[in-house]
């Protein structure tokens, strides 16, 4: 694979799982939906594998995005195109981290959400 394609469809298998994440996914139940294995997906996710041009409609619905957003056309949540913001991008960057250091993100930025939630109710009462 040209290092240009191979750094592409890492780019996409990082967006792909990022998405199935945020929408509470398995592998394994993404796959089903789609009608492929789940060993396909994880070469799809991992850039292993070039992901072939009739999956996208069924993975644009699935996970919700649009096909610009699926193929990092920087498309904004306005719709408008431009850089990722610098959130964007740290999730992306988060998401190339090993699991064990993605819980422990996770873990802290639930803690932050919950202290700042509970910050919120104070000031309500």
């Amino acid at each position: 694979m040209h290092p240009k394609d191979e750094q592409f469809f890492k780019a996409l298998g990082t967006r792909i799982s990022c998405a199935r994440k945020a929408h509470k996914l398995t592998q394994q139940q993404l796959a089903e939906r789609l009608g492929i294995a789940q060993q396909t997906l994880a070469h799809y996710e991992g850039g292993r594998l070039r992901l072939p041009a009739s999956l996208l409609p069924e993975l644009t619905r699935t996970l919700g995005l649009s096909s610009d957003e699926l193929l990092g056309q920087n498309v904004t949540p306005d719709g408008k195109r431009g850089p990722s913001s610098k959130l964007q991008q740290q999730i992306e960057a988060i998401s190339r981290l090993p699991k064990a250091r993605q819980r422990f993100v996770s873990e802290m930025l639930d803690t932050v959400l919950a202290q700042a939630s509970s910050k919120e109710g104070d000031l309500k009462q």
